[in-house]
């Protein structure tokens, strides 16, 4: 079986788009697991956080589904939102979209460059909760606003939300960044515990100045990544509870793949978060595969996005001096 796909990444968060809406490919449920396993495996010639599977839709312009690279269903992804999102706003030649997801339908759009000559596009991040069953955490109260976990760290405070995805937020120095406390608890908090039967995306966040934070994250089904969509946004909206930065401002969030852009709406005792930032190419290929030997699969010629490589890394570049100079 030939299937086409397109690599490509937001904030260096990568991953393989697979087009339905063009090719009817029938996949099963455990097809789509085994390919992003698969695919995905770092040890191939291909290699990604994630398959973003793009769909025909019954409630919106386009589908997706992500498959991370364990093979495990995200309810979202913001960074590869933001690649579906060019994706289908290219292919059905329009500026705005409507992406169905596993628990909203979500607003895209093309959006005015983050940095020169990177394409860029705005993701509505949302719902967002903060009720604990929602992640779900099991702790005695409904929610986890700036508390400490007891059993989890002696000193940490952290605020749990949904965004939809689940995440655990603790603003931290960059002391607490470089040592192994975040790498023990996210492994500890993603494997059989007390707290969170699923799992949860573990976020560190240092305050850079006003209006920028730093955020590294330990995603779950991935472990430590370049970036964290979703991450990101809840980042900025835990940042905001937090007193550092305020809703209806843009706040320039910085990550190791690069930097996004987060905006908090506030309205009718809701939030609504638009992730701002990059959706890069890298290349396309085509990829045979035989079900019975799905670790064989051979790719054929890669067509690669050099400039946009090449335009990214500055971006890169800026974004890594502009926190080495900030980061307290």
């Amino acid at each position: 079986m030939n299937i086409k796909i397109t690599k490509c990444h937001g904030s260096g968060n990568d991953f393989l788009i697979i087009d339905e809406i063009s090719d009817a490919y029938q996949f099963s449920e455990e097809e789509r697991a085994e390919l992003a396993k698969a695919l995905c495996n770092r040890t191939s010639s291909l290699g990604a956080d994630g398959i973003l599977y793009v769909m025909p839709s019954q409630v919106a312009d386009a589908r997706m589904r992500v498959f991370n690279a364990d093979g495990s269903e995200a309810s979202m992804c913001g960074n590869g939102i933001r690649c579906v999102a060019r994706y289908v706003c290219e292919l059905l030649q329009v500026e705005e979209a409507l992406i169905e997801t596993m628990k909203a339908n979500l607003e895209v759009k093309n959006e005015a460059e983050i940095y020169p000559n990177i394409p860029t596009y705005l993701v509505e991040i949302s719902p967002v909760s903060f009720q604990t069953k929602d992640l779900p955490l099991y702790v005695e109260t409904d929610t986890l606003l700036n508390e400490k976990i007891p059993g989890l760290h002696e000193d940490l405070l952290f605020t749990a939300l949904a965004v939809p995805n689940p995440h655990l937020i603790t603003i931290v120095n960059k002391d607490v960044l470089d040592s192994n406390v975040q790498e023990i608890l996210s492994k500890y908090v993603n494997g059989a515990n007390e707290y969170f039967p699923d799992g949860v995306n573990v976020s560190f966040v240092s305050i850079l100045e006003k209006g920028s934070i730093y955020v590294r994250t330990y995603e779950r089904g991935v472990g430590f990544t370049n970036a964290c969509g979703t991450a990101m946004s809840a980042s900025t909206l835990v940042s905001i509870l937090n007193g550092y930065n305020e809703e209806n401002r843009y706040v320039d969030v910085y990550n190791n793949g690069g930097k996004v852009r987060c905006y908090v709406h506030h309205q009718d005792n809701q939030y609504r978060i638009d992730l701002i930032g990059n959706a890069t190419y890298v290349f396309h290929a085509v990829v045979s595969i035989d079900w019975d030997a799905i670790e064989s699969f051979e790719v054929g010629e890669k067509t690669y996005y050099e400039e946009e490589a090449i335009q990214y890394k500055k971006l890169q570049d800026d974004a890594k001096k502009y926190v080495e100079d900030h980061l307290k």
